[in-house]
């Protein structure tokens, strides 16, 4: 694999795995533009692996906390105060109802692996998911008024989300989007639903690298130094993606990444008829 194509295909897996553009269609382009096998699947994995140690490092002291509070809670059901617990550590809640929000996307992966492998065979589909994540996007900004945050964030607005993550198995929807869209029509606040869909990522991104670990190592020793560099730039620009949403959120709307989705899907989607 030729060094500069591997850097370019890091930074955009970085950038789109948190920007809500859809990496799994970005990635889909930009394989397809520079003539690549789709089915790479061992660069695809440590890809993901970068973005996972980027948004690791970036919440480091939350998934500390995270793991701290889950293990006290496992004392705490031993002593029959599993509930209270919960109730009076926020890192507890965190870490409980991240697990909870995970279960709908590692049921489907498991479900539908083989045929959701099969959309990603070309960049009809994905262009297609592309313009649903920009309704979804547009959609949903105009219901970011909701007050839910971790203290009083419910079961089933956790879960909520993790069902919005579990139909981002689909090449072209957005992981990001996706999550922070249905956070945002469960009535989580801009920040929290954003905070929160970054966390949700971890558990998926690394229940997604796990299935496809065992073809890693031949892949990475022929393509020792693309593969390195690939997954510094997916590190690096993971990291620059969460701190620009986060801002953007936080100052802006989520309205320019709908009108991106729309444009870019629509462009391929048309391109897809005549030359793809």
């Amino acid at each position: 694999m030729d060094i500069i194509v591997a850097i370019i295909i890091g930074i955009v897996q970085g950038l789109t795995e948190f920007l809500p553009v859809s990496s799994s269609a970005h990635l889909v382009f930009a394989q397809t533009f520079f003539g690549l096998n789709s089915n790479n699947i061992s660069f695809d994995v440590l890809l993901h692996l970068g973005t996972l140690v980027a948004v690791v490092g970036f919440f480091l002291p939350d998934i500390i906390n995270m793991i701290i509070a889950f293990f006290k809670s496992i004392a705490d059901l031993f002593r029959g105060q599993f509930r209270e617990g919960i109730q009076e550590d926020p890192y507890k809640k965190l870490a409980w109802y991240t697990i909870a929000a995970s279960v709908p996307v590692g049921i489907v992966g498991i479900l539908f692996n083989d045929l959701v492998s099969s959309l990603f065979s070309g960049v009809t589909f994905p262009a297609f998911f592309l313009l649903i994540t920009g309704c979804l996007l547009y959609y949903s900004e105009r219901h970011t008024n909701g007050d839910v945050n971790l203290k009083n964030l419910s079961l089933k607005d956790s879960v909520f989300m993790g069902i919005g993550q579990a139909c981002a198995i689909l090449p072209g929807l957005s992981r990001s989007g996706t999550t922070i869209a249905f956070g945002y029509l469960a009535g989580l606040n801009k920040e929290f639903a954003a905070k929160f869909s970054f966390i949700l990522s971890i558990p998926a991104i690394l229940g997604a690298a796990l299935v496809e670990m065992n073809g890693i190592g031949a892949g990475f020793a022929t393509n020792a130094i693309p593969y390195t560099l690939g997954f510094l730039a997916a590190v690096i620009s993971g990291l620059f993606a969460i701190k620009v949403l986060l801002k953007l959120i936080q100052e802006k709307s989520l309205d320019v990444f709908a009108y991106y989705c729309w444009i870019v899907g629509a462009i391929i989607l048309v391109g897809s008829l005549f030359f793809f």
